[in-house]
Parts: structure tokens; C-alpha cells; sequence
């Protein structure tokens, strides 16, 4: 159980100097909950260790989200982070892959129809 101003906990002061401050990134990227996340390296030498872990977690794409829970760190505090490494260029960020629209109904049925006469 983590006490008042435990280091090892997540609290304010410790998420505080974890983001230097910060409550925005450096590069304007859109980051959701579901952006998912890759890195392009491994953790370089003398990174925060809280960047080396996202670097690490990303070896495979990850949400947003997912690194959030990972880390339980606020998404907040993750997207600062993901905005210092994406200006470092150690991660790329896409969206997910949108969900095409359906067809006109018309059109299926058209299709139905003309294959029914076949």
C-alpha cells in the first residue's frame, strides 16, 4: 500500500516530476485511447526510465489505453510521454483502421437480385 508522497506509488508529486510539468506534448499528435502505438528502436542509453518501458511495451502495437494500464499511469501522463518519444521519433502512432461504411441497401439488394437470375 502506497503511503503519502510515496515515490513508488502514482502519486501527484511523483507524476509531477515524471512529465516535468507538462500537461500537453511537444508535437501536436492526436492521441486517443485507441491510437496505437509501435516503436521504431529499442530504449536508448540515459532515457527516462518510464519512456525505456513504453519503448519496451511497444515492441508490438499497443493502444494508448493499453500502455496506460500497463504502466498504471493516468492516460494523461502517458500521452506527455508518448509525445516526447514521438518528437524523438522512437515511436510511430497510427489510428486504428476505420471500419468501412456499409454498402447501399439498394445496391445489395440489386446484387441479390441479379444473382438470384443467374
Amino acid at each position: 500500500m502506497s503511503r503519502p508522497g510515496d515515490w513508488e506509488g502514482g502519486s501527484p508529486e511523483r507524476l509531477y516530476v515524471i512529465t516535468g510539468g507538462r500537461n500537453g506534448s511537444q508535437v501536436p499528435a492526436t492521441l486517443d485511447l485507441v491510437t496505437l502505438i509501435v516503436a521504431t528502436s529499442g530504449p536508448r542509453h540515459g532515457m527516462p526510465p518510464e519512456q525505456a518501458a513504453i519503448v519496451r511495451l511497444c515492441r508490438s502495437p499497443l493502444s494508448v489505453a493499453e500502455i496506460s494500464a500497463y504502466l498504471s499511469f493516468p492516460v494523461s501522463v502517458v500521452t506527455v510521454l508518448l509525445g516526447d518519444l514521438l518528437a524523438d521519433e522512437q515511436i510511430a502512432a497510427r489510428a486504428p483502421v476505420q471500419r468501412a461504411p456499409l454498402p447501399d441497401r439498394a445496391l445489395i439488394e440489386a446484387v441479390i437480385d441479379g444473382l438470384q437470375q443467374l
